[in-house]
């Protein structure tokens, strides 16, 4: 038995990450009517907002959903009152320590996965009592460990010293990567770049295009000695960014000018490495119907050659 599948009730074991003023009702909506399990965001800051986000969710999709509370980023405990009598089912915790929140959320019935960038902070949050881990490998998008470890070796690592349920997360955008996953234990993974780069995906058609654009080598680690550290696409103030080595308290100020009105160098365009493996928009039904028809091909063919007891 698929364990994320049972705590969940999703159909497919394919999360769309919870990316910031991104990760609403349209977006996750759609995930969830395509088989996958839609996340909302709250690290906006706009409590109200993602509050109403998460109520509207039930007119537009009976399939199950799931919210983000990104532990270091709520203003108080508003957003984690509300979840616990909402009905959700459903909670990725992230940036901090989530062994406060598991409690009030597991007493209201809820399944919680934590978001870890490595070993250890994969063994406190299972000492914390939380269901599951979302393995942030560094390729991903976003705020990221400045200590990078691959999606690849993560995932190995972390299995060697537990059992819980791992969605794996950067790096993964198709079919290939899904199988290399749960090769290496996963039972989920997560995309934040392939859903920012589709149809439902609220950004501005320039940032898509940004995306498709990217090769692999088409992100920057920012801010690696200090906090925050993230990923970014390439642009020219990103450039002036990674080779001053810091990043300027006020770059974040203009995110929703880069998301909503395509202007790339108004903020930072967070995004994975996985961009240079995107080279079309596409509806989250079909990301989400191909990827599948491709994991289960890839298993199909390794299943036979273990089966027949060759490479081949």
């Amino acid at each position: 038995m698929n364990r994320f599948l049972a705590h969940t009730g999703a159909r497919y074991p394919i999360v769309q990450a919870p990316m910031g003023w991104i990760a609403r009702s349209a977006l996750a909506s759609a995930v969830c009517e395509a088989g996958g399990l839609g996340i909302i965001e709250t690290s906006s800051g706009e409590t109200a907002i993602c509050q109403a986000e998460i109520l509207k969710m039930a007119a537009l999709t009976d399939a199950p959903f799931g919210v983000n509370l990104p532990i270091r980023f709520l203003k108080d405990e508003a957003m984690l009152d509300f979840i616990c009598t909402s009905g959700v089912k459903f909670v990725t915790t992230s940036a901090g320590s989530p062994a406060k929140f598991v409690g009030p959320l597991k007493a209201a019935g809820i399944v919680v996965y934590h978001a870890v960038p490595t070993v250890d902070a994969a063994l406190k949050s299972v000492a914390a009592g939380v269901d599951g881990l979302i393995v942030e490998g560094g390729e991903g998008g976003g705020f990221k460990n400045p200590e990078e470890v691959s999606t690849l070796v993560l995932l190995q690592a972390i299995r060697r010293v537990t059992d819980v349920p791992m969605v794996a997360a950067g790096g993964i955008c198709d079919g290939n990567g899904m199988a290399a996953a749960f090769a290496l234990g996963a039972e989920a993974v997560q995309m934040g770049t392939r859903f920012v780069a589709s149809a439902e995906s609220p950004v501005h058609p320039g940032f898509k295009q940004a995306i498709l654009d990217a090769k692999e080598t088409g992100t920057f680690m920012l801010n690696t000695k200090s906090t925050p550290c993230i990923r970014a696409l390439k642009t020219a103030r990103t450039t002036a960014i990674h080779e001053a080595g810091l990043m300027p308290a006020d770059t974040f100020a203009r995110i929703q000018e880069l998301y909503f009105a395509g202007d790339m160098e108004a903020s930072v365009g967070l995004a994975g490495e996985s961009a240079g493996l995107i080279d079309e928009v596409r509806s989250a039904r079909d990301i989400i119907h191909d990827m599948v028809g491709e994991f289960h091909g890839i298993c199909a063919r390794m299943g036979a050659m273990a089966t027949a007891a060759d490479f081949g």
